[in-house]
Protein backbone atom coordinates (compact mmCIF):
# COMPACT_ATOMS: atom_id res chain seq x y z
CA UNK A 1 0.00 0.00 0.00
CA UNK A 2 1.26 3.22 -0.88
CA UNK A 3 0.93 6.03 1.68
CA UNK A 4 1.26 9.78 0.61
CA UNK A 5 0.97 10.77 4.55
CA UNK A 6 -0.29 9.15 7.79
CA UNK A 7 -1.89 5.76 7.77
CA UNK A 8 -6.05 6.01 7.30
CA UNK A 9 -9.01 3.96 8.60
CA UNK A 10 -9.33 0.92 6.31
CA UNK A 11 -12.58 0.43 4.21
CA UNK A 12 -13.94 -2.78 5.69
CA UNK A 13 -17.28 -2.93 3.61
CA UNK A 14 -17.17 -2.51 -0.32
CA UNK A 15 -21.06 -1.66 -1.37
CA UNK A 16 -21.98 -3.37 -4.81
CA UNK A 17 -25.19 -3.48 -6.61
CA UNK A 18 -26.70 -2.19 -3.77
CA UNK A 19 -25.25 -4.81 -0.73
CA UNK A 20 -22.65 -4.55 1.52
CA UNK A 21 -19.92 -7.34 0.47
CA UNK A 22 -17.01 -7.68 3.21
CA UNK A 23 -14.03 -7.73 0.73
CA UNK A 24 -15.23 -7.57 -2.32
CA UNK A 25 -13.61 -5.04 -4.74
CA UNK A 26 -13.12 -7.05 -7.92
CA UNK A 27 -15.48 -5.80 -10.76
CA UNK A 28 -17.23 -9.32 -10.86
CA UNK A 29 -19.30 -8.46 -8.20
CA UNK A 30 -22.40 -6.20 -10.03
CA UNK A 31 -25.57 -6.54 -9.77
CA UNK A 32 -27.54 -8.45 -12.43
CA UNK A 33 -29.06 -5.49 -14.49
CA UNK A 34 -32.49 -5.54 -16.49
CA UNK A 35 -31.83 -3.34 -19.91
CA UNK A 36 -35.64 -3.16 -20.09
CA UNK A 37 -36.25 -0.57 -17.53
CA UNK A 38 -35.14 3.00 -16.89
CA UNK A 39 -31.53 3.58 -15.24
CA UNK A 40 -33.89 4.43 -11.70
CA UNK A 41 -35.11 0.66 -12.14
CA UNK A 42 -31.65 -1.15 -11.36
CA UNK A 43 -29.89 2.02 -9.26
CA UNK A 44 -31.33 3.66 -6.22
CA UNK A 45 -31.26 7.18 -7.55
CA UNK A 46 -33.20 8.86 -5.03
CA UNK A 47 -29.80 10.56 -3.73
CA UNK A 48 -28.46 11.82 -6.99
CA UNK A 49 -29.52 14.95 -9.09
CA UNK A 50 -28.45 14.47 -12.56
CA UNK A 51 -27.06 17.65 -14.72
CA UNK A 52 -27.10 17.23 -18.19
CA UNK A 53 -25.25 19.12 -21.34
CA UNK A 54 -28.45 21.28 -22.23
CA UNK A 55 -30.24 23.94 -20.97
CA UNK A 56 -29.76 28.04 -21.30
CA UNK A 57 -25.99 29.35 -21.22
CA UNK A 58 -24.47 28.87 -17.81
CA UNK A 59 -27.87 27.12 -16.67
CA UNK A 60 -28.14 23.76 -17.34
CA UNK A 61 -30.58 21.48 -17.11
CA UNK A 62 -30.93 19.25 -13.94
CA UNK A 63 -33.49 16.61 -13.30
CA UNK A 64 -34.57 16.02 -9.78
CA UNK A 65 -34.21 12.29 -7.84
CA UNK A 66 -38.12 12.40 -8.06
CA UNK A 67 -37.64 12.29 -11.31
CA UNK A 68 -35.20 9.59 -11.58
CA UNK A 69 -36.13 6.86 -9.12
CA UNK A 70 -37.98 3.80 -10.66
CA UNK A 71 -38.06 1.89 -13.63
CA UNK A 72 -40.15 4.01 -15.07
CA UNK A 73 -37.59 7.09 -14.06
CA UNK A 74 -36.24 9.73 -16.42
CA UNK A 75 -33.97 8.46 -19.38
CA UNK A 76 -32.51 10.34 -22.25
CA UNK A 77 -31.68 8.65 -25.58
CA UNK A 78 -28.85 11.34 -26.15
CA UNK A 79 -27.18 11.99 -22.73
CA UNK A 80 -28.30 9.34 -19.92
CA UNK A 81 -30.03 6.29 -20.74
CA UNK A 82 -30.08 2.01 -20.12
CA UNK A 83 -27.62 0.27 -22.19
CA UNK A 84 -30.37 -2.06 -24.23
CA UNK A 85 -27.36 -4.75 -24.46
CA UNK A 86 -26.01 -4.88 -21.11
CA UNK A 87 -28.71 -2.61 -18.77
CA UNK A 88 -25.64 -0.67 -17.70
CA UNK A 89 -26.31 3.52 -16.65
CA UNK A 90 -24.84 5.44 -19.26
CA UNK A 91 -23.61 9.04 -19.32
CA UNK A 92 -22.73 11.04 -22.17
CA UNK A 93 -21.12 14.36 -22.28
CA UNK A 94 -20.23 15.91 -25.80
CA UNK A 95 -17.25 18.49 -26.61
CA UNK A 96 -19.57 20.93 -27.22
CA UNK A 97 -23.16 21.49 -24.48
CA UNK A 98 -24.19 24.08 -21.56
CA UNK A 99 -22.15 24.28 -19.33
CA UNK A 100 -22.37 25.52 -15.07
CA UNK A 101 -20.79 29.54 -14.81
CA UNK A 102 -17.55 27.86 -13.17
CA UNK A 103 -16.25 25.24 -15.70
CA UNK A 104 -15.84 25.41 -19.22
CA UNK A 105 -16.83 21.68 -19.71
CA UNK A 106 -20.03 19.83 -20.26
CA UNK A 107 -21.07 17.24 -18.08
CA UNK A 108 -23.60 14.49 -17.57
CA UNK A 109 -23.27 13.79 -13.93
CA UNK A 110 -24.80 13.17 -10.53
CA UNK A 111 -24.83 15.38 -7.75
CA UNK A 112 -25.28 13.70 -4.32
CA UNK A 113 -28.61 14.80 -2.49
CA UNK A 114 -30.09 13.99 0.63
CA UNK A 115 -33.25 11.78 1.21
CA UNK A 116 -35.46 14.52 1.95
CA UNK A 117 -34.73 15.57 -1.35
CA UNK A 118 -31.83 18.51 -0.09
CA UNK A 119 -28.29 19.02 -1.48
CA UNK A 120 -25.89 16.36 0.31
CA UNK A 121 -23.78 18.86 2.50
CA UNK A 122 -21.60 16.79 4.73
CA UNK A 123 -18.71 17.41 6.79
CA UNK A 124 -15.25 15.57 6.74
CA UNK A 125 -16.01 13.98 9.94
CA UNK A 126 -17.56 10.76 9.73
CA UNK A 127 -16.86 8.50 7.03
CA UNK A 128 -18.10 8.64 3.37
CA UNK A 129 -17.69 5.90 0.67
CA UNK A 130 -18.69 6.23 -2.72
CA UNK A 131 -18.25 2.89 -4.57
CA UNK A 132 -18.16 2.00 -8.59
CA UNK A 133 -18.27 -0.54 -11.26
CA UNK A 134 -17.61 0.81 -14.39
CA UNK A 135 -16.36 0.91 -18.34
CA UNK A 136 -15.27 3.76 -20.87
CA UNK A 137 -15.98 2.95 -24.14
CA UNK A 138 -15.08 6.08 -25.88
CA UNK A 139 -13.24 9.66 -24.37
CA UNK A 140 -11.47 12.35 -26.53
CA UNK A 141 -9.08 13.42 -24.03
CA UNK A 142 -9.92 12.94 -20.51
CA UNK A 143 -13.21 12.77 -18.13
CA UNK A 144 -14.03 12.73 -14.57
CA UNK A 145 -15.75 9.77 -13.49
CA UNK A 146 -15.99 10.63 -9.52
CA UNK A 147 -15.53 13.66 -7.26
CA UNK A 148 -15.86 14.74 -4.07
CA UNK A 149 -16.95 18.59 -4.36
CA UNK A 150 -16.70 21.49 -2.16
CA UNK A 151 -20.35 22.71 -0.71
CA UNK A 152 -20.56 25.20 1.77
CA UNK A 153 -18.36 26.75 3.88
CA UNK A 154 -16.43 28.82 2.01
CA UNK A 155 -16.58 30.94 -1.22
CA UNK A 156 -14.48 28.52 -3.01
CA UNK A 157 -16.73 26.23 -6.12
CA UNK A 158 -13.32 23.65 -6.46
CA UNK A 159 -13.00 20.06 -5.91
CA UNK A 160 -11.65 18.01 -3.20
CA UNK A 161 -10.88 15.52 -5.74
CA UNK A 162 -11.50 14.21 -8.70
CA UNK A 163 -10.72 10.72 -10.58
CA UNK A 164 -9.62 10.81 -13.83
CA UNK A 165 -9.96 8.22 -17.20
CA UNK A 166 -7.78 8.69 -20.05
CA UNK A 167 -7.82 7.28 -23.53
CA UNK A 168 -4.86 5.23 -22.77
CA UNK A 169 -6.61 3.76 -19.94
CA UNK A 170 -4.56 6.12 -17.35
CA UNK A 171 -6.07 6.56 -14.26
CA UNK A 172 -4.96 9.81 -12.25
CA UNK A 173 -6.45 11.04 -9.07
CA UNK A 174 -6.22 14.92 -8.63
CA UNK A 175 -6.21 16.19 -5.44
CA UNK A 176 -6.81 20.06 -4.94
CA UNK A 177 -3.72 21.85 -3.32
CA UNK A 178 -6.07 24.12 -1.63
CA UNK A 179 -9.95 25.84 -1.53
CA UNK A 180 -8.29 28.39 -3.90
CA UNK A 181 -7.38 26.05 -6.56
CA UNK A 182 -3.68 24.09 -8.08
CA UNK A 183 -4.39 20.25 -8.64
CA UNK A 184 -1.96 17.64 -7.81
CA UNK A 185 -2.15 14.35 -10.27
CA UNK A 186 -0.94 10.73 -8.80
CA UNK A 187 -1.44 8.13 -11.49
CA UNK A 188 -3.63 4.88 -9.87
CA UNK A 189 -4.12 2.40 -12.10
CA UNK A 190 -4.38 1.51 -15.80
CA UNK A 191 -7.31 -0.33 -17.65
CA UNK A 192 -8.04 -0.67 -21.32
CA UNK A 193 -10.43 1.39 -22.81
CA UNK A 194 -13.77 -0.18 -23.09
CA UNK A 195 -12.93 -3.24 -19.53
CA UNK A 196 -14.73 -2.59 -16.63
CA UNK A 197 -13.34 -1.56 -13.63
CA UNK A 198 -13.72 -0.64 -9.80
CA UNK A 199 -13.31 2.46 -7.58
CA UNK A 200 -13.67 3.35 -3.78
CA UNK A 201 -13.63 6.83 -2.72
CA UNK A 202 -13.39 7.14 0.99
CA UNK A 203 -13.29 10.46 3.07
CA UNK A 204 -12.72 10.04 6.86
CA UNK A 205 -11.67 13.20 8.74
CA UNK A 206 -8.67 14.48 7.00
CA UNK A 207 -8.02 11.48 4.69
CA UNK A 208 -8.43 10.46 1.46
CA UNK A 209 -8.80 7.08 0.90
CA UNK A 210 -8.91 5.71 -2.74
CA UNK A 211 -8.85 1.81 -4.28
CA UNK A 212 -8.95 1.30 -7.74
CA UNK A 213 -9.54 -2.74 -8.52
CA UNK A 214 -8.77 -3.54 -4.93
CA UNK A 215 -5.09 -1.04 -5.24
CA UNK A 216 -5.70 1.05 -2.51
CA UNK A 217 -3.71 4.84 -1.64
CA UNK A 218 -3.96 7.11 0.61
CA UNK A 219 -3.59 11.09 0.77
CA UNK A 220 -4.09 13.70 3.54
CA UNK A 221 -6.41 16.60 2.89
CA UNK A 222 -4.71 19.97 3.88
CA UNK A 223 -6.44 22.11 7.17
CA UNK A 224 -7.39 24.55 4.49
CA UNK A 225 -10.31 22.44 3.82
CA UNK A 226 -11.39 22.13 7.71
CA UNK A 227 -14.42 25.00 7.59
CA UNK A 228 -15.93 23.04 4.07
CA UNK A 229 -18.95 20.56 4.07
CA UNK A 230 -18.56 18.19 0.40
CA UNK A 231 -20.63 15.87 -1.44
CA UNK A 232 -20.24 13.23 -3.89
CA UNK A 233 -20.10 13.54 -7.63
CA UNK A 234 -20.57 10.65 -10.48
CA UNK A 235 -20.93 10.70 -14.13
CA UNK A 236 -19.95 11.92 -17.25
CA UNK A 237 -17.62 15.11 -16.48
CA UNK A 238 -15.58 15.67 -19.95
CA UNK A 239 -12.54 17.65 -19.68
CA UNK A 240 -11.79 18.89 -23.36
CA UNK A 241 -14.28 21.26 -25.21
CA UNK A 242 -14.95 22.07 -28.91
CA UNK A 243 -17.44 23.09 -31.31
CA UNK A 244 -17.99 19.34 -32.00
CA UNK A 245 -21.50 17.22 -30.30
CA UNK A 246 -20.47 14.18 -31.89
CA UNK A 247 -16.83 13.98 -29.57
CA UNK A 248 -17.08 13.70 -26.10
CA UNK A 249 -17.05 10.86 -23.15
CA UNK A 250 -19.64 7.78 -22.87
CA UNK A 251 -19.26 6.28 -19.41
CA UNK A 252 -21.11 3.19 -18.35
CA UNK A 253 -21.84 1.93 -14.84
CA UNK A 254 -22.56 -1.10 -13.95
CA UNK A 255 -23.02 -0.21 -9.62
CA UNK A 256 -22.98 3.05 -7.89
CA UNK A 257 -23.77 3.62 -4.52
CA UNK A 258 -23.24 6.03 -1.56
CA UNK A 259 -22.97 5.24 2.07
CA UNK A 260 -22.08 7.34 4.84
CA UNK A 261 -21.66 6.39 8.82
Amino acid sequence: MRKRTLLALAVSTVIVGGLGVAGITTASAAATLDPTVAPGGNFDLSVWQLQLPTGSPGKPDTISPAQLKGANGYSNPTYFWTDKNDGSMTFWAPEKGVTTPNSNYARSEFREMNTNGSAADWTLSGNHTLTAQLRIPSVTKNVAVGQVHLGSGGTSTKPLLELYYRPNGDIYLGTENSPAGGQTLHKVGNVALGVKWTYVINVTGNTINLTVNGTRTSYAIPSSFNPYRQYFKAGSYNQSSSESTSNGAKVKFYSLTVKHS
